[in-house]
């Protein structure tokens, strides 16, 4: 009866736990179920909703979230992310793809009605007539080497600057450089890209930019030139001094023309005596083997003892000109040096020195010869 009893007990307290188990489980499967996980104690607490536990919730963020939460998994901020979100994935390797053309066309379509009705826009006052073809007076002065375009305006503001025979007072004026003619204080600017030099001819230099037997010529001291340069007129092997060099065809051609009669300053050294009548003879005419040559002026211009040194000027050009009156005049010349050619002047040029002329020197070579 003990051991009857006894065991009874136990089945029924075992019984009873598993019940009470079953209970608050919802489940009568006795242990199977967790303590505290039942829905029944939620109910009675009035409908509260359940918590749940943390690493049972659900974050709303990431792409495709709702209020239910992401549609796969855990968010990218659930894991780390950045405070204003999940970071994107970078694709490597990928671009965005091309908008089709009829996109595009559609896009400048567009643009194009937007601004088909707008009137055309306003030049500014500063710069009249800028629609027109050419290039700004200032920009041309300024190229032709007159200082900077600030100084070129300054130019015109002081009417010292005229277009074809007119003179100009407004900034901005468009001109062509290749058919305008413009003057700056009377003189012809270059506004293309002539370039002209002066040379001082060392003597033994022949005056031809190549020479087949291989002398020194005139091209040796232009050979780093990256346009054809050509000498204006030429001058004896024996003889120093000025001679012009230059890529200006039209120019060169009327200095060298005995139509313009542009005036040759030379100094010859003699030995005298020298009556006083040699300069009176050599501007009434020399008789040459070739005709009749006439000085312009004479001078002497140093003696010591017997040796002379006269200033001999002419206009004509022909060869050995002046060696051949002083020689027919009975004074043979030990040197002759050219110290002028027209409004260009040696100066303290050393010799074998090679000078770019400046504006208003080729200005002054164009007004001599009506350029």
């Amino acid at each position: 009866m003990r051991s009857s009893s006894g065991r009874n007990s136990s089945g029924n307290n075992g019984g009873s736990r598993g019940g009470t188990s079953g209970g608050r489980g919802g489940s009568s499967s006795g242990r199977g179920t967790p303590r505290g996980a039942g829905g029944n104690r939620d109910d009675k607490q009035g409908g509260r909703p359940k918590r749940p536990r943390p690493e049972e919730r659900r974050y709303d963020v990431g792409p495709g979230a709702t209020h239910e939460g992401p549609k796969s998994g855990r968010g990218p901020a659930a894991r780390g992310g950045s405070k204003g979100g999940p970071k994107k994935p970078q694709q490597r390797g990928r671009t965005a793809p091309a908008r089709p053309r009829e996109y595009e066309t559609q896009i400048e379509e567009r643009n194009r009605d937007r601004y088909a009705g707008k009137k055309d826009i306003k030049l500014p006052k500063t710069f009249p007539g800028a629609e027109q073809e050419g290039e700004r007076l200032q920009k041309v002065l300024a190229r032709a080497g007159y200082g900077s375009r600030r100084a070129c305006e300054e130019l015109i503001e002081q009417a010292r600057v005229e277009v074809n025979g007119e003179i100009v007072l407004e900034q901005g004026k468009r001109v062509d450089p290749e058919k305008d003619e413009v003057k700056v204080d009377g003189l012809t600017v270059a506004t293309q890209s002539y370039q002209f030099f002066s040379l001082n001819k060392p003597a033994g230099v022949v005056s031809t930019m190549e020479d087949p037997e291989g002398r020194q010529c005139l091209g040796d001291y232009v050979t780093n030139r990256e346009t054809r340069l050509f000498h204006v007129g030429r001058l004896d092997t024996e003889t120093e001094g000025v001679i012009l060099l230059t890529n200006h065809g039209e120019l060169a051609h009327r200095l060298t023309h005995p139509r313009y009669g542009v005036r040759k300053t030379y100094l010859a050294h003699i030995v005298g005596p020298i009556p006083r009548d040699l300069g009176k003879r050599l501007k009434d005419g020399i008789q040459l083997e070739d005709g009749y040559a006439r000085a312009d002026h004479f001078r002497v211009v140093e003696q010591t003892g017997k040796n002379y040194l006269v200033e001999v000027t002419l206009h004509e050009g022909r060869k050995h000109i002046v060696r051949r009156m002083l020689a027919e005049a009975g004074f043979p010349v030990d040197k002759l040096v050219r110290v002028a050619f027209g409004p260009i002047t040696l100066g303290d040029q050393k010799s074998g020195w090679l000078r770019r002329l400046s504006n208003t020197e080729v200005g002054m070579l164009m007004k001599e010869v009506d350029l």
